[in-house]
């Protein structure tokens, strides 16, 4: 039985959960998790396992790209009973989170359980992303300062 390409609204819902799951505090995922009541069997195909990945800037936004340093990356792979394979990563050394993250991601291939999760899971998770960075951006804006040229009336 050929296995099916996912199509870009589901390639896109997958990226957008992961990102979410990567970025969402550990406490808060673990919290809507459990408020699931759910509990599948799963192996461990990889990790968690923790590593390094390399980061890259570039000046100016626009400019040649260059390695920037290093930081502290944990990623996981798991397959459910039924076959469903889930992969994440994220930033850190949170073992637990790595893991919980793959079995939301293997539980999103199936249809009726990606919209369940995605509203118990992801959509907290992304209320509390926001107003993190709706937090730090006023923190941010609180202390900018304006620089301004004065222009002296000779030329």
């Amino acid at each position: 039985m050929p296995v099916s390409e996912p199509t870009d609204d589901r390639a896109r819902a997958r990226r957008h959960r992961l990102s979410v799951l990567a970025q969402g505090d550990a406490a808060l995922l673990a919290e809507c998790w459990n408020g699931l009541g759910i509990d599948p069997e799963c192996e461990l195909v990889r990790g968690p396992e923790i590593g390094l990945v390399a980061l890259r800037g570039r000046m100016g936004g626009g400019g040649a790209a260059f390695n920037l340093g290093e930081a502290t990356a944990t990623r996981a792979t798991v397959r459910l009973s039924d076959g469903a394979t889930g992969h994440a990563m994220a930033l850190g050394r949170d073992k637990a989170k790595a893991k919980l993250a793959a079995v939301i991601d293997a539980l999103a291939q199936d249809d009726i359980m990606a919209a369940r999760l995605d509203e118990a899971v992801i959509a907290p998770l992304e209320a509390a992303i926001a107003a993190r960075d709706a937090a730090r951006a006023a923190e941010t804006t609180a202390t900018k300062v304006d620089f301004f040229t004065m222009v002296r009336g000779d030329d």
